[in-house]
């Protein structure tokens, strides 16, 4: 029986670089009180956001994707020649033909690579790092750009206060690559299908609908254990984690989901993302730009030990433990 060539495998895989990309418009609580019936206050004690950033009419994730995913390439040191694959993280393209990857990549100048996209809402972003770890630990390709971008303003009715309050649009890329150790771990993940109704759009012509009251019981009691069994599969304790970057969903979600992790061992210093203040609720952008704008403010440095962890419509929730460029 003939035995077929495998790749030659790498021993480990790590994130080489990160990058984001914001849309210039900013909307306010105040903007959205002046036309709806709300408040600063309400929105605030309700889900935590000061700020959300809205794309323009002609700007697309594609768009999105190539400002973040240039970034990344560059801040990994690497040139898009280097890219052997492109992997978005996305569920807000207006038609799902053709894929937003390939035209990223060419966009990027990235040749012949890989592309595809992945949609698993605002877990997308860590079952594709996962996914990408995989394909580089296998020997496919040495690296991978992974990019989370949503343009969620498109599916969100703009006078439901329950949802025009949260969501917003944005990118945040990383590249992965190989590597002599391994710094990205095995990932946590799955699904709960028997909830695929709590957040969804029911077509082409409809616009997001979640049930906020059942979303937020769900992620408040069973995305800490994600979080904890993705240390375990790294081989890291809880108190070995410097940085959490949860899914920015909801301020009071986040919240209550650190103070479970620190219950269960984690530092009471851990640093905690809480991007959603500023930039609201981008799916699965939310993980990729927190973890850049954090870098970027000097919050965590080179080497930490990051947690990161993506839940939401599907339902789908996915995790894992990371070591920050």
């Amino acid at each position: 029986m003939t035995t077929f060539q495998a790749p030659q495998p790498s021993a480990g895989s790590r994130i080489l670089g990160l990058g984001s990309y914001q849309p210039e418009t900013v909307v306010s609580n105040h903007d959205l009180a002046a036309r709806m019936d709300t408040s600063d206050e309400w929105i605030r004690e309700r889900v935590g956001i000061a700020n959300r950033r809205v794309a323009a009419k002609d700007e697309g994730v594609v768009d999105m994707s190539v400002l973040a995913g240039g970034k990344a390439i560059e801040d990994a040191g690497l040139s898009p020649q280097d890219i052997g694959g492109v992997i978005v993280a996305t569920c807000t393209m207006p038609s799902t033909i053709p894929n937003a990857a390939a035209q990223v990549a060419t966009r990027l100048g990235i040749t012949a690579a890989a592309a595809f996209d992945l949609n698993a809402a605002c877990a997308g972003f860590c079952y594709a790092v996962a996914t990408a770890a995989d394909i580089v630990r296998a020997g496919t390709v040495k690296n991978v750009l992974v990019i989370g971008a949503e343009k969620l303003t498109d599916w969100t009715h703009q006078d439901d206060r329950s949802t025009a309050i949260i969501f917003a649009d944005g990118a945040g890329a990383v590249v992965v690559g190989a590597s002599d150790t391994n710094e990205i771990g095995p990932v946590a993940w799955g699904s709960d299908g028997s909830m695929s109704e709590v957040i969804r759009i029911d077509d082409r012509d409809s616009f997001i609908h979640q049930e906020g009251q059942t979303v937020f019981r769900w992620a408040t009691t069973q995305v800490a254990p994600v979080a904890i069994r993705a240390a375990e599969l790294a081989g890291v304790e809880l108190s070995d984690v410097d940085v959490f970057v949860p899914h920015q969903a909801n301020l009071r979600i986040i919240e209550a989901i650190a103070k479970r992790l620190r219950k269960q061992g984690a530092r009471e210093d851990l640093k905690v993302a809480r991007d959603i203040v500023e930039s609201g609720n981008t799916s699965s952008a939310s993980v990729p730009m927190a973890l850049d704008h954090m870098r970027a403010a000097g919050e965590i440095s080179s080497g930490d030990v990051v947690l990161m962890v993506g839940f939401g419509a599907g339902l789908s929730y996915a995790g894992q433990v990371v070591r920050c460029p």
